[in-house]
C-alpha cells in the first residue's frame, strides 16, 4: 500500500486547476456610510443649561423648559392678537420663533441678564456671538433644511411676530418670579418689578389682556384652580 487512498490523480487535479483559472472571486460590496448631523443632539442639551445662574432659586429652570413655556405664551399672544383684537399675526411663525429663540445658548451658555445688558457695547457683542452660534448650529443640519430653519433661528426682528415672541419671553421670566415669590423666596422681588415695568413699557394690548385674564391664576394654589373637580 502506498497510502494514496482518497487522493485525486494528478491529471484530474490539473483539469480542475485549468477549469478554475481566470475566475474572479466575488467582489465585496459595502454600503456607503450615511452622513450624520448633530443639530438635534445639540438641541437635546438645552436641558443641561440652567437659567438664573446668579439667583438663589427654590426650583431650578433650564432653557429647554423655559423655551416650551415661551412657545405656549407666544402662541397665546398671537391668538389674542388675531381673535380678540382682530390682528393678522402669524401664530405658527410666532410659536416657531419661540421654539428656537434660545438655541444658540447650547454653544454660548445662558449669560446672566445683568451682564448681558450691562451696556450697549456688551449687548451688541453678545448679540453678535448669538448670531455666530446660530449660524454654526445651522451648519449641523443637512443643506436641504438649512434655508427653512434659518427663518426661525435668525428671525425677522422687525416683524410683529418677533415682538410677540420677545414679550412672551419676558412673560415667562415674570411668571418664574411670581412662582419663586409664592414659595417665600424674596430673591426675585426686584426682578419681578423690573420685568413688569419692561412689559408695561411695550404698550402691547395682547400683554395687557394676558395680565388681566390669565396672570391671576399663577398666584393660586392647585386646589383653587377651577375645572379640576
Amino acid at each position: 500500500m502506498t497510502g494514496t487512498a482518497g487522493k485525486r490523480p494528478a491529471t484530474e487535479m490539473q483539469a480542475v486547476q485549468e477549469d478554475t483559472q481566470g475566475l474572479k472571486a466575488p467582489e465585496q460590496t459595502t454600503e456607503e456610510e450615511p452622513k450624520t448631523y448633530n443639530f438635534y443632539a445639540f438641541m437635546d442639551r438645552m436641558k443641561y443649561i440652567k437659567r438664573w445662574a446668579l439667583m438663589r432659586s427654590v426650583r431650578e429652570e433650564n432653557i429647554m423648559e423655559h423655551s416650551q413655556m415661551v412657545v405656549m405664551l407666544a402662541h397665546c399672544l398671537a391668538l389674542i392678537n388675531n381673535e380678540v383684537f382682530h390682528g393678522t399675526a402669524d401664530a405658527s411663525k410666532t410659536a416657531l420663533y419661540a421654539v428656537y429663540h434660545e438655541c444658540s445658548e447650547v454653544m454660548t451658555g445662558d449669560l446672566p441678564t445683568p451682564i448681558k445688558y450691562f451696556n450697549k457695547s456688551m449687548r451688541g457683542a453678545y448679540g453678535d456671538l448669538e448670531e455666530r452660534a446660530s449660524d454654526k448650529l445651522l451648519g449641523t443640519l443637512p443643506e436641504e433644511l438649512q434655508g427653512e430653519m434659518a427663518k426661525y433661528m435668525m428671525p425677522d426682528k422687525d416683524s410683529y411676530e418677533y415682538k410677540l415672541m420677545k414679550a412672551a419671553d419676558r412673560l415667562s421670566a415674570y411668571i418664574k418670579c411670581v412662582e419663586e415669590g409664592r414659595c417665600g423666596n424674596d430673591e426675585f422681588v426686584k426682578a419681578e418689578k423690573s420685568i413688569k415695568e419692561d412689559l408695561d413699557s411695550r404698550n402691547m394690548p395682547e400683554v395687557e389682556y394676558f395680565f388681566r385674564h390669565f396672570m391671576p391664576g399663577f398666584s393660586l394654589p392647585l386646589d383653587d384652580l377651577e375645572g379640576l373637580e
